[in-house]
């Protein structure tokens, strides 16, 4: 390879130099400012679209219906004495304090509140216009998230103001949240202040109500246990033992009233039993029976003297004896009637004893039956008394909190909200500018990620910034079909391209161009071939001697473009199987010569490795100023890579919104890697896409390169 150690690397132009801008930022802004031009289509269309969804949402949307409740937020703490506080904190911590309020006013659990007092769960307004339906399936959460997606607090400025906003379709449900919402704050602030003693009434009146409850309850089984049990009450009194309970029962009362009867009868039969045992008679009868003993006693003993001193047979005293024996029956007599008195007087408080105390066994068995179930009724008794207590005394300190009452709430209630008469929304305006507002950020977003995601080619200034190569050539696309037509055509834009790059070429070496320049690309269809046959039309238009060698032994493009066929061609000349002359096609059309592929080798990095083709170049550099190769791309082939060790340099063809930077870096970094030189690159197939960067069709008068420097070239 012929050492080039006196190069220059040209800049390719002015407009290059235009865009080698040393700021960065600058360069950024460019290329998306850039960017955004070549999408002005899709961003138009964007906005249009953004401006229609804004009129299909207005045309759309539920008219929605906004009511406010003002309520007033005074300082917490008032100072002493009614002026404001001169310390520094104070006004951050009365800044604190509302915004605070102002958090609390959006809290889950104020709005828990609100659908509890409103009873919104089953307000079937509410729902309808919350669209939920009729609240089969809103759950608590549901509701939550719908009160809080709707509410809305607005701080009136610079005043301890505050409006409680309520949205929704329905205006009078509108209203009638807005009102409970700023009522239940109210009372959330008071209850927060006076927590205690509301708190303390709220206990009262659960423990009374349970208390109550209770009471009834006991009274209620009470008065059952005792009908069931034939339990009846004579007086109340006592402490409630079971003893007491039922001495209070009417079987008790009975048991007693007998049992001081049995008593009084008992003693009554006693009595009369001992009168009938003492033989006691009535008055008349006792002085008779005594006359009679008295008699009967002075005639035993006068009876007592005649026996000591006479005979039993003795007259007198056998007279004595018949009187006695007169006088003790009638004395017997006297005493059979009194004892019938005594006895039937005995008789009869016998019988009133027995009765009494056959009475008195039946009741005392009927008391003793009651015995058991008084235990359970004096139970039930005590329960009663206990929770009558209870009662009295709880009724008792809730009328002494109430008399008690409760401080001053520092948040009041200024205004309600009323119906409102007008929707607040959709906007008309309002949505039109959302949706430019989101057309825009769209088209932002569109032209940033194009930019972050397009790796291509599309400013020619890049070759230098990212790759840090000249650019020697910018060509543009033309047809396929009329390419070599355009290419006879001098003042076709594509002639003119292809002699600005020509002239390129010749500034770069001290010695003008040089003698064997390879092109290469990344990968087939670049415009590769194409540049090969025209650089080398446009050298020999010069007067030079141009061979255009085709080295692409896998792909070959030049036999279809310019018809040379087969034949022996490069591939004949690498396997020694053709000779050089032989080889070698003369174009009189075009003006240079040119060695065709021949036919395609299984191996064509084998036959490049070797010596064959050092000798061809030799015999090329004999014959012929200008040698130009047409080699196969880089990516996933060696052939480049072998070929670029005969030739003076590289020069690289890239196309245009084509390859990514990434696979161009790569296939760069492999012609590094074997030392081969890289003149430049050509850009091939600019379009439309890149004219916001300064090319594009008819760019070459705009790129730096005149008619008059050009034909002075030539």
């Amino acid at each position: 390879m012929a050492e080039q150690s006196d190069t220059t690397v040209p800049q390719a132009s002015g407009q290059a130099e235009f865009f080698h801008v040393e700021n960065p930022f600058y360069y950024e802004l460019e290329r998306l400012w850039l960017q955004t031009v070549n999408l002005r289509y899709w961003l138009l269309g964007l906005l249009a679209l953004g401006l229609l969804g804004g009129l299909v949402v207005t045309l759309l949307s539920t008219e929605r219906y906004r009511a406010a409740a003002r309520i007033e937020i005074a300082p917490s703490v008032p100072s002493a004495t009614g002026t404001e506080l001169l310390e520094p904190e104070a006004w951050a911590r009365d800044r604190q304090y509302y915004e605070t309020q102002y958090a609390l006013l959006e809290s889950r659990s104020l709005a828990q509140r609100v659908i509890d007092e409103g009873n919104l769960a089953r307000d079937r307004e509410f729902l309808a216009a919350g669209g939920m339906g009729d609240g089969s399936s809103a759950t608590p959460r549901a509701l939550i998230r719908n009160l809080l997606n709707n509410v809305e607090i607005e701080p009136v400025v610079d005043s301890n103001l505050v409006d409680v906003q309520f949205t929704s379709s329905d205006p009078e449900v509108s209203a009638k949240v807005a009102n409970i919402w700023a009522e239940q704050f109210v009372a959330t602030n008071f209850e927060k202040q006076f927590g205690a003693n509301i708190e303390a009434r709220k206990f009262l009146e659960d423990q009374i109500e349970e208390l109550r409850v209770r009471l009834a309850t006991s009274e209620s089984a009470l008065i059952d246990y005792a009908n069931a049990n034939e339990i009846v009450i004579i007086e109340s009194g006592g402490d409630g033992s079971a003893t007491e309970t039922a001495e209070q029962t009417l079987a008790g009362a009975e048991l007693s009233s007998l049992n001081q009867a049995l008593t009084a009868a008992t003693a009554k039969r006693i009595s009369a039993e001992a009168a009938l045992r003492a033989g006691t008679r009535d008055p008349g009868g006792q002085a008779t029976a005594a006359s009679l003993r008295t008699r009967l006693a002075e005639n035993r003993a006068q009876l007592a003297d005649l026996s000591t001193n006479f005979g039993p047979d003795y007259p007198l005293i056998k007279s004595k004896q018949a009187e006695i024996d007169a006088l003790e029956r009638a004395l017997a007599a006297e005493r059979t009637i009194d004892n019938t008195s005594a006895n039937n007087s005995y008789k009869a408080a016998l019988m009133e004893e027995r009765q009494l105390r056959a009475k008195l066994d039946q009741v005392r068995n009927s008391y003793l039956g009651q015995q058991g179930t008084s235990i359970q009724y004096g139970i039930l008794k005590r329960e009663v008394d206990t929770n009558r207590q209870l009662y009295d005394s709880l009724l008792q300190r809730l009328k002494e909190l109430e008399v008690s009452g409760a401080g001053k709430n520092n948040i009041a209630l200024v205004d309600t909200a009323e119906v409102p008469t007008s929707p607040y929304a959709p906007s008309l305006a309002q949505n039109l500018l959302f949706g430019f507002l989101a057309s825009l950020i769209a088209g932002a977003l569109l032209v940033y990620i194009r930019e972050m995601l397009d790796q291509t080619l599309r400013d020619p200034g890049d070759v230098e910034r990212r790759l840090g190569l000249p650019t020697l050539g910018l060509i543009p696309r033309v047809d396929e079909d009329s390419a070599m037509d355009d290419l006879r055509v001098r003042t076709s834009d594509i002639s003119e391209a292809y002699f600005a790059t020509r002239s390129n070429i010749m500034f770069l070496t001290t010695e003008g161009a040089p003698q064997a320049m390879m092109l290469t690309s990344t990968r087939p269809n670049e415009g590769k071939s194409l540049s090969c046959f025209a650089l080398a039309r446009t050298f020999a238009q010069l007067g030079r001697k141009v061979l255009l060698i085709d080295a692409d032994l896998r792909n070959s493009v030049l036999d279809e473009v310019i018809g040379t066929g087969k034949g022996a061609g490069l591939s004949g000349l690498l396997s020694a199987n053709a000779s050089f002359t032989d080889s070698v096609v003369h174009l009189d059309l075009h003006g240079f010569d040119v060695i065709p592929s021949g036919r395609f080798p299984p191996n064509p990095a084998d036959l490049f490795a070797g010596d064959q083709l050092e000798k061809v170049m030799e015999s090329a550099r004999e014959a012929y100023d200008h040698i130009i190769i047409d080699s196969a791309p880089v990516l996933g082939l060696a052939d480049a890579t072998e070929i670029s060790r005969v030739a003076d340099g590289v020069i690289y063809v890239v196309e245009s919104n084509g390859p990514n930077f990434r696979s161009i870096q790569n296939a760069l970094r492999r012609l590094r890697s074997v030392q081969a030189q890289i003149f430049g690159v050509i850009v091939t197939k600019l379009d439309e896409r890149n004219s916001p960067y300064g090319y594009g069709y008819g760019y070459g008068y705009g790129y730096g390169y005149g008619n008059k420097r050009r034909e002075a070239a030539e």
